[in-house]
């Protein structure tokens, strides 16, 4: 995996209050407060892949465009069910009219969708194809598993506090302080996955009952640390 690792010195604050004359005295703020930012990030490979399938239709009678959309809707399901490692569930499903130039309603149309998740992408792509007839892909979008993160978080993790404790030590000494204490820290993570081109999706859904073309790609996953520091002597 392509690593990335940054540390940030975000500044030093060191302040000290002094009484004013006749006016109510203040304990003076710690002197040699460091502020520090340490980061690490990683590319990890997608491995869930969530495919969306719909069917649309036309007719003279709203019910009856229901009732088969919902049928095939059960039908593309159970069969989606029955493959081993995939998971299906209902999308979007909408009944509504198209009017013609006299604003009056010419006909009814329907659409029903979907949604496939798995991590056996191969077995996804070759379902998708089975189902071609009854309904199309319409977008293939990639993410990251739970488990993937967390073990991409807990190495990260590491490499970030490492970096956080090496630049403090390393600026602690340029300002000519011995050592430190840690005053206060947080670790955050964010993760974001690359957009997968539209063109590919487009492509998919021209694919006749052939397995579907099915490639992730990457998630980068960050984590960061953030925190502050009391230089001593």
């Amino acid at each position: 995996m392509k690593q990335l690792l940054a540390a940030t010195l975000l500044g030093t604050t060191a302040m000290v209050a002094s009484a004013q004359g006749g006016g109510p005295t203040h304990d003076p703020a710690p002197a040699g407060v460091l502020s520090l930012s340490a980061q690490a990030a990683t590319e990890v490979p997608t491995d869930v892949v969530h495919m969306t399938l719909a069917a649309e239709q036309e007719g003279a009678e709203p019910g009856a465009i229901s009732s088969s959309l919902s049928a095939k809707t059960q039908e593309v399901i159970a069969q989606a069910k029955r493959t081993s490692g995939v998971q299906a569930q209902s999308g979007g499903f909408t009944i509504y009219p198209s009017n013609d130039k006299n604003g009056r309603i010419s006909t009814w149309r329907g659409r029903a969708e979907v949604i496939l998740e798995s991590r056996d992408f191969s077995a996804v792509s070759k379902l998708a194809g089975q189902l071609a007839g009854q309904m199309q892909v319409q977008n293939i979008s990639f993410s990251l598993s739970r488990e993937a993160r967390h073990a991409a978080e807990a190495k990260l993790t590491e490499q970030a506090v490492a970096s956080f404790r090496e630049k403090a030590q390393a600026t602690t000494k340029l300002f000519g302080y011995g050592s430190y204490t840690i005053r206060e820290v947080q670790v955050s993570e964010a993760g974001a996955v690359q957009p997968m081109p539209r063109m590919y999706a487009a492509k998919a859904m021209m694919a006749d009952s052939a397995p579907v073309p099915v490639e992730g790609g990457k998630a980068q996953v960050t984590v960061t640390v953030n925190g502050s520091v009391q230089m001593l002597k």
